[in-house]
């Protein structure tokens, strides 16, 4: 029996294959119309992009159960700092992002700095901040028991606060939910995500609450697969434990709309649900009957994930940046000139993503090589 290693091999194809997906998603060619199950839900409902961010949550829970071991057995103040200055990090890192490339041409035809009140506070590195940060604290100090309470705490919780400080009769509308509400009155328009029908941050404060829960998650499932091994029976664990979440989700749904932007409560449990069954399916594979086909691509984006994430997301807005034609810039040139031609249509559009992705892993393949692997 494989129980020997307590090296998962699954968990960093998991965690490949989530960025992978991140950044197809992320960066779809223009021109054509795209896949639907490639575009995010426009408010309720649920897509194959929606379970990309939530699955990352999900890892990054995975390689906690992993690294808390030794973070337990060290003193309180080495924990602060570790996770205070990769929390700071990260969050940094987020905003810069959003502020880049930090000069704009200005009204005399010159150059100035992009003004940090025009700036984006929230994000998808900010909210993998924070909630690496929360997670971090609660199963340092707190029993794993009393961790799993507040995490139903948390999303019953969530489920009063939007019906009862959302607009009566529109709570879970875009314009009048809490959500909206409280990041408008704390961060004020200019620093909320401006390119949906109307100012709305899809990754707002009160939404980050229950996508702690997804980290949680991803923690206790690392965590059982650490104590179940390579099994048929933890496999078995898992995939149940998948369906019955995804079961308790859908019911939910039915009285608690899905919807990633508003992170309600059902779409955390349903994604928690999808990942425990994706999971288990990949440890079977991987682990057990030892098929490694595809396994070192996914591998080199599990190496190096949020360092190549940040990477995918400045060079697109660097191609969005570079004018070629009077109505096109670089990416928009290449996915409609070059790509469209050959490849007309959706396809065209979903093989510019994969083009662009390929670009974003031959810098991982590139780093691995070199035995360069950059911590975030």
């Amino acid at each position: 029996m494989a129980q020997n290693s307590n090296r998962f091999l699954s968990l960093d194809v998991f965690r490949g294959l989530t960025i992978c997906l991140m950044i197809i998603v992320n960066t779809p060619g223009t021109g054509a119309k795209l896949y639907p199950y490639l575009v995010h839900a426009s408010w309720f409902g649920f897509t194959l992009a929606d379970l990309v961010f939530p699955s990352f949550l999900f890892a990054m829970g995975n390689a906690l159960s992993f690294s808390m071991g030794k973070m337990k057995t060290a003193p309180s103040n080495v924990f602060w700092k570790k996770i205070i200055k990769r929390t700071f990090l990260i969050f940094l890192f987020g905003f810069l992002m959003y502020w880049f490339p930090f000069f704009r041409a200005g009204v005399d035809g010159g150059i100035e700095l992009k003004p940090i009140g025009e700036t984006r506070v929230m994000g998808v590195l900010q909210r993998i901040a924070l909630c690496y940060f929360a997670t971090s604290v609660l199963v340092y100090y707190l029993k794993e028991k009393i961790v799993a309470i507040i995490s139903v705490a948390i999303l019953l919780l969530y489920w009063v606060i939007l019906y009862v400080f959302g607009e009566p009769g529109a709570q879970l509308n875009m314009a009048t939910n809490a959500i909206a509400k409280l990041d408008l009155f704390l961060l004020g328009n200019n620093h909320i995500y401006q390119k949906d029908s109307i100012p709305f941050d899809p990754e707002g404060i009160l939404s980050t609450l229950p996508s702690i829960v997804n980290v949680i998650a991803g923690y206790f499932a690392g965590k059982y697969i650490q104590k179940a091994g390579k099994t048929f029976e933890g496999i078995s664990i898992l995939f149940l434990s998948g369906f019955l979440v995804t079961a308790l989700a859908l019911w939910w749904e039915l009285i608690f709309p899905m919807s990633k932007k508003l992170w309600t409560s059902p779409f955390a449990l349903y994604t928690i649900g999808l990942d425990l069954s994706i999971m288990a399916v990949l440890i079977y594979v991987i682990e057990i009957k030892q098929i490694k086909f595809g396994v070192e691509f996914f591998n080199i984006f599990g190496k190096n994930p949020l360092f190549i994430y940040l990477f995918s997301e400045l060079f697109y807005i660097t191609l969005r940046l570079i004018p070629v034609t009077p109505t096109q810039d670089a990416f928009e040139w290449f996915s409609e000139v070059v790509v469209q031609n050959i490849f007309p249509g959706s396809f065209g559009a979903f093989f510019t993503a994969i083009l662009f992705m390929l670009v974003c892993w031959s810098l991982g393949w590139w780093l691995n090589k070199k035995r360069i692997y950059i911590k975030i």
